[in-house]
């Protein structure tokens, strides 16, 4: 797993905490600092391959990576089924 991304982190030496809220409400500092961030993707990227379940990655809380990967499910088997 190569994370050398994470050198370019916008929350890099930021508190952890801030990316790990206690509800999605309470995410938007967090999502604020991953919007500017240079490798917000490749974070986001990360979470979702790793099954991350805990905080914010890439601007997206685990509701919402969750949403990406049922969206991205959804569009491999459209896509199977319109090549078939």
């Amino acid at each position: 797993m190569d994370i050398a991304w994470a050198e370019e982190a916008a929350c890099r030496g930021l508190d952890p905490m801030i990316f790990y809220p206690s509800t999605d409400e309470e995410a938007e500092q967090a999502k604020e600092i991953c919007a500017g961030c240079p490798v917000q993707t490749a974070c986001l990227e990360h979470a979702i391959d790793e099954r991350e379940h805990n905080g914010v990655w890439g601007g997206a809380t685990e509701r919402e990576r969750q949403r990406i990967i049922r969206r991205r499910r959804r569009q491999r088997a459209l896509a199977r089924a319109s090549a078939g």
